[in-house]
C-alpha cells in the first residue's frame, strides 16, 4: 500500500510544480501614449514620455518576442525594443497583428509599426494587396 500511496503523491507534486511555473508572471504598466481625441501635437509629447518609460522596462525584461495587436500603448514598447536591437543590446522579434475591424486602412499603430515589425499580420486580403510586407493568414479571432 505504501507504494501505491506514493505514486499519486509524486504525480500531484509534478502537477503542482507545472501549475506554479505557468502562474509566474509579472505585470508592468506604462503610461498611455495617446488618449482618445487627444491633439496630434500633445500626443507627440505623451508618446515620447511613454517611450522613455518603456526603454528601461524593455531593457530590464529583454523579451525574445513581442506580440501585439493594436493599442497605441504597444507602439512605445515596440519602438524601445527596436532601438535595443539597433544598439545590439537585445534582438527582439516584433509581431504585430492588425485588428480585424481594419478592413481598408491600417490603424495609426499599424501605420507606424508596419516599418518596425518583423512580421505584420493583416486579417483581410485587400490589406495584403495594399501593404506587400504584410502577411495574410485569414481571420484570427
Amino acid at each position: 500500500t505504501d507504494r501505491f500511496n506514493k505514486e499519486p503523491q509524486r504525480s500531484q507534486e509534478s502537477n503542482d510544480c507545472a501549475a506554479r511555473a505557468l502562474l509566474q508572471f509579472s505585470l508592468d504598466r506604462i503610461p498611455r501614449s495617446r488618449e482618445v481625441r487627444q491633439s496630434w501635437i500633445s500626443s507627440v509629447l505623451t508618446t515620447l514620455h511613454s517611450i522613455l518609460y518603456s526603454l528601461p522596462l524593455t531593457y530590464k525584461r529583454q523579451p525574445d518576442l513581442i506580440l501585439c495587436n493594436g493599442p497605441g500603448t504597444c507602439v512605445p514598447v515596440c519602438l524601445s525594443a527596436f532601438l535595443l536591437g539597433l544598439l545590439r543590446i537585445k534582438r527582439t522579434i516584433i509581431v504585430y497583428v492588425e485588428s480585424i475591424c481594419r478592413v481598408e486602412t491600417l490603424s495609426l499603430s499599424g501605420k507606424i509599426l508596419y516599418y518596425f515589425s518583423d512580421y505584420f499580420i493583416v486579417q483581410w486580403p485587400d490589406l495584403k494587396k495594399k501593404y506587400p510586407k504584410s502577411v495574410y493568414l485569414g481571420r484570427i479571432v
